[in-house]
This record gives structure tokens, sequence and C-alpha cells, in this order.
């Protein structure tokens, strides 16, 4: 039997420095997606899952993330007088239960590994998932509700994977994998952002993960690697010999977020996808296309 996956993380230190001069003020995750900002799709995509205990690793210049996910009683007392129940109902939905939501701060930038371990004492000896909220996806049901459903039937190490491009290789951490039935492939071995004439497959990780605690061993341990960071990918090899490694293709549609074309591709996508938006968005954008 599997141990449950309750805990997740979510890495939100960074500076967001593609989308200055937007992120000078606000943290890049929360740039708004239609209507709602990246970091709450994450979110959602985490209850839905089942996940229990929300962790967040901040930066400096992050507390609109704590205030977005705290209550605002001026705002609801407003609303209420107003008598604007669709809108009071939205953002106290968006209030997590007390004791749910946890921060711990990575005071300096050293890389998506450093700060996934700066969680380390939050998390215990339990495996826990990790969510990029760059990765933006549509699916149902959700990409991690997919994976854990799967990690309950197998266990290990899992991430979520699609392929790419080959001359695209060295902007992701890539499986070497050893079998690949179309939906799940195992791997020997992890590389970060290789060359495209070095990448040992084309099958990628992307931003959703749910690793065992023998990670932050590893972690640990870490030394720089690509771009002279902490580099989850290269602690997630170290552990393959122990713990088996898996990606699965999961069902739905990412969208790279960590750009400006990528953002403005979701924000349409996710238009498009809601049924009080779709012929007027789709009326809009035959003025332009």
């Amino acid at each position: 039997m599997q141990k449950r996956v309750r805990k997740a993380v979510f890495p939100v230190a960074g500076q967001g420095t593609r989308f200055l001069p937007a992120t000078k003020a606000l943290p890049k995750e929360m740039l708004p997606i239609v209507d709602r900002p990246l970091i709450q799709y994450a979110v959602d995509e985490a209850r839905e899952a089942g996940i229990e205990e929300f962790i967040f690793v901040t930066g400096r210049n992050k507390s609109a993330i704590e205030d977005h996910f705290d209550r605002s009683f001026e705002l609801e007392r407003s609303l209420s007088e107003k008598g604007n129940t669709e809108a009071l109902n939205a953002i106290r939905e968006l209030v997590l239960e007390p004791g749910q939501i946890s921060y711990t701060r990575q005071q300096s930038p050293l890389g998506l590994g450093h700060a996934v371990w700066c969680a380390r004492h939050l998390i215990g000896d339990e495996p826990f998932a990790i969510l990029l909220a760059d990765d933006l996806i549509l699916a149902r049901p959700g990409c991690l509700k997919q994976m854990i459903d799967l990690h309950a039937e197998i266990g290990g190490n899992l991430v979520a994977v699609e392929d790419v491009p080959r001359e695209q290789t060295d902007r992701y951490g890539i499986l070497d994998v050893t079998s690949d039935d179309g939906r799940i492939a195992s791997a020997k071995g992890l590389v970060e952002k290789p060359k495209p004439a070095d990448a040992p497959s084309t099958l990628s990780i992307i931003g959703r993960y749910i690793l065992q605690p023998e990670v932050f061993e590893k972690l640990s341990t870490a030394k720089p690697g690509a771009g002279g960071e902490i580099q989850l990918t290269d602690a997630m090899a170290r552990t393959i010999p122990d713990i088996p490694f898996r990606g699965l293709r999961f069902d739905g549609k990412r969208y790279d977020c960590g750009n400006r074309a990528g953002f403005l591709e979701a924000s349409v996508a996710f238009a498009l996808d809601r049924p009080d938006m779709t012929e007027r968005v789709k009326a809009m954008l035959k003025k332009y296309v």
C-alpha cells in the first residue's frame, strides 16, 4: 500500500524577470489568466487531487500571494452590503481551511532544487507533490489528479512528461528512457537541459512531480548544476538506483506561461474554455486573424 499524497509544494520565489515591468511590484504568479491568477489554477488543481496541506516557498515581495489566500473582511463586507453574492462567494472559495497553508522563504535564488529543499521540514517523511504555476494545464480531471491516481497503484517517483521538439531539449529536464508504452515511461536517468545532440530522448519533464522524501537527502548534498543552480532534476536522478522513476503522459494540454507568447496562448485557450465567454472570444479573434 502506497502512502497517500497529502502535501503539495508551490515554489513561488522566482523574480519573474521575463515579464518585467509588469512583475516589478506584482509577483509573476499573480498575473491573471482570464479572471484568476496563475497560482490559483495550481492550487485548485491540487485541491481537486485531494491535497490537504499547501506549502508555499516564497521570496521577497511575494506578500500578495499570502493576501490572496487570506480573508479580506473589508471587501467581503462591501460585497455583502451591495448584495453581490456571486463575487462574495468567489473570493470566499479562495480561502483554505486554518492550518492547511504554510509559507517558508527561500532567501537566495539558488534554483528549483534549493526551493524544494527549503520545504523539507514541512514535508517530513512522506511522498509529496510539487506544482509549478508557470506550467498551466487544461485537463479534466486535472493533471495532478491523474498522477495521484496512478501513483497510488505504482508508487515511486512520478513526473508529468510530454514530447518536445529535439531543438528544444536544452530548455527542459529530459528522461533517459528504458521503456515506454505510450502513456507511462520508465527512466534510468535524467539530464537537465541537454544540448539537442546530447539529449537521450525528447521526453521532457514539466511542472508536476510526485516525489518520495528521499529526494531531500540528495538535495542536502547537491552541488550547483546547469545554470549554476541546485537542480531538482539532478537530485531526482540520484534516487533512481533505489526508487523507480516514471513519467506520465497526462491527458490534457499544457501551456508554458513562463514566456509572453505562452502566457497569451493560455489566456486565449482558457477564455475559449469558459462557456460564458466562448462565442464572444471567437468573434473577437476573428477580427485579428
